[in-house]
């Protein structure tokens, strides 16, 4: 890595965690095809360094959600028991099971894309639509063990996942984001540590960048503190809209790397 790369990385970083960190999402997703457009990662390599990512970027975030109190909670409870069992789950399905990256594109894009959107037009449109009830502690967890699969198969944090489902089923921004990003946190740790021990046995190329996802993480610990800062200064409404757009963004890129 030469240090015109390390710097875009950490500026990437930066940008992107100050972004999404108020919303629960690490930004990790967003990183992806800057990795591969901007930074020339070759493809193998992009999930483990992604992972790699939110290790690094997490605790920036965390750090200020826990100085505000609201880091603790059931809710952070029952996503981290739901994801650490799921994302070993999914390591073992894409050791034997190799599942296609594009079946999975068009499925996180036909739930985020409608999710995204129908999560603005509520927001923007209260009375539109009714407010659905809080899910059931059981819910929760299933849903966590089923993201904390996803990630382990390819390699995402699960917040972009977890935070528009929580909220969209009427939990508040606040809440949710500490306890999407915790998640987050300690579901890339297990999932990147995963891939460094197959990248010893396996003959594909699945190691991390260790200098750019480090780059990249410096910076998206830093963003990701700021953005977690500004969270109780911004609107509930905003946040929501903010979510929304970014579920959106995900699906619709994730549809047109599918279909390309």
């Amino acid at each position: 890595m030469d240090w015109p790369t390390g710097i875009a990385g950490f500026a990437a970083g930066v940008l992107i965690a100050l972004v999404t960190a108020p919303v629960g999402v690490s930004g990790a997703v967003f990183l992806l095809p800057v990795q591969l457009s901007v930074l020339g990662v070759p493809s193998p390599a992009v999930t483990p360094t992604n992972l790699l990512y939110n290790v690094v970027a997490g605790p920036g975030a965390l750090l200020r959600y826990r100085r505000d109190g609201s880091l603790y909670g059931p809710l952070t409870r029952r996503l981290i028991a739901g994801t650490l069992p799921g994302v070993v789950l999914g390591t073992v399905i894409r050791v034997f099971a190799l599942p296609g990256p594009t079946v999975f594109r068009l499925l996180v894009a036909a739930l985020l894309l409608p999710l995204g959107t129908w999560l603005m037009v509520r927001t923007l449109r209260p009375n539109a639509t009714p407010r659905p009830a809080e899910p059931s502690a059981r819910s929760v967890t299933v849903l966590a063990v089923a993201v904390g699969t996803v990630g382990g198969i390819y390699g995402i944090g699960g917040g972009s996942l977890l935070g528009p489902l929580l909220v969209g089923r009427g939990l508040p921004v606040a809440q949710v984001a500490p306890a999407a990003l915790a998640s987050t946190f300690l579901t890339s740790l297990v999932g990147a540590g995963t891939y460094a021990l197959l990248s010893l046995t396996d003959g594909e190329n699945i190691a991390p960048e260790w200098l750019l996802g480090l780059a990249c993480g410096l910076g998206g610990l830093i963003g990701g503190y700021l953005g977690a800062h500004l969270q109780h200064r911004l609107p509930e409404r905003f946040l929501r809209l903010l979510l929304g757009a970014l579920a959106a963004s995900v699906g619709a890129l994730y549809a047109a790397q599918a279909l390309r």
